[in-house]
């Protein structure tokens, strides 16, 4: 008889699906990260982020790094200019140092952060417009 062995993902869940890699809390990592899906950043990095997809700094991660992703959650510590297409969320643990650019923006209770925000159009909303003013000139 054969034993049937299941392995269980522990990584997290979120709104956006389940995080597909996680950079553990004893890691360190230097240069510049580009990644296509998800992304949690427990450890220590420093360099440049660029995604597509999510991107989450864990509670006790600390972030130098200018980044620019779809959604950002923040649980760590940031130093560094966030470009967030669709969300930014800043939770409770979550310090930020730097300047931010997204379309929405969620802060919580005891959040630090030092910088400069501008609310932008979200693309979706964006798209949206330029067909509607197509069919007002059709």
């Amino acid at each position: 008889m054969t034993k049937k062995i299941i392995q269980v993902n522990t990584n997290p869940v979120y709104e956006n699906g389940m995080i597909g890699t996680v950079f553990a809390k004893d890691t360190e990592f230097f240069g510049d990260l580009v990644f296509k899906k998800s992304l949690q950043i427990n450890g220590y990095f420093e360099g440049e982020i660029v995604s597509e997809g999510f991107l989450v700094v864990g509670e006790g991660a600390v972030v130098k790094a200018n980044v620019k992703a779809r959604t950002v959650i923040i649980h760590g510590t940031v130093h560094g200019n966030i470009e967030a297409v669709d969300r930014l969320e800043i939770q409770s643990s979550g310090k930020l140092y730097g300047n931010i650019r997204t379309s929405k923006l969620k802060i919580a209770d005891g959040v630090v952060f030092e910088g400069k925000c501008e609310m932008v159009k979200s693309p979706a909303g964006a798209a949206r417009k330029e067909e509607e003013a197509k069919l007002e000139t059709a």
